[in-house]
């Protein structure tokens, strides 16, 4: 399973991609919205979490490659885990190494996973969220014109940090009301 945009390429990702995923995930820039730069074991389980998702629903963050193929970060789905404070629903989230930062590819992959969100998995809702000084990230969510959701934003530790969600949500183009509360529950 492959998405393509104009210039990207979202793919599953791959053990072999461990490298170039724990070079991201070290960028204390990059990584500066939750907690901060991850060890190596802390960037290989998560990539691990990504490929198991993958495999059991069918959904998970994608990894970005450019024109050359090039890794450039993920964009894509994951489901919440069963502690959330917001309860069962999908989430989508990006991260980009810096490089790639300021050339619109974050809003085209997240475009890309949103629309096969709703195409091919017929999700009626999905949630992002992200810090109140996350500007890049909120600037995403504008641009794909995902609405403010004030009454679901959220406290919770992350790598040992207290964090405050702001909580952002897209709804199907044809989804019901029903239908998006039947989603999140």
């Amino acid at each position: 399973m492959i998405l393509r945009t104009s210039r990207l390429v979202l793919r599953p990702w791959r053990p072999t991609d461990r490298i170039t995923f724990a070079a991201l995930n070290t960028d204390p820039e990059v990584a500066r919205d939750l907690g901060g730069p991850l060890s190596r074991a802390q960037s290989d389980a998560k990539l691990d979490r990504y490929i198991a998702a993958f495999e059991q629903h069918g959904f998970s963050r994608w990894a970005i490659e450019d024109a050359r193929g090039l890794v450039m970060g993920y964009a894509g789905l994951m489901p919440a885990p069963a502690d959330h404070p917001l309860g069962p629903h999908v989430e989508i989230g990006w991260r980009l190494a810096r490089a790639a930062w300021g050339l619109g590819y974050a809003t085209e992959a997240a475009r890309a996973a949103l629309d096969d969100a709703f195409q091919r998995l017929g999700l009626a809702e999905v949630l992002s969220y992200t810090a109140s000084d996350n500007l890049r990230s909120q600037a995403v969510m504008a641009r794909l014109g995902l609405r403010r959701d004030l009454s679901r934003d959220f406290s919770g530790i992350y790598g040992g940090v207290p964090w405050r969600g702001m909580v952002w949500s897209a709804a199907a183009p044809d989804a019901s009301l029903s239908a998006r509360e039947e989603t999140i529950r």
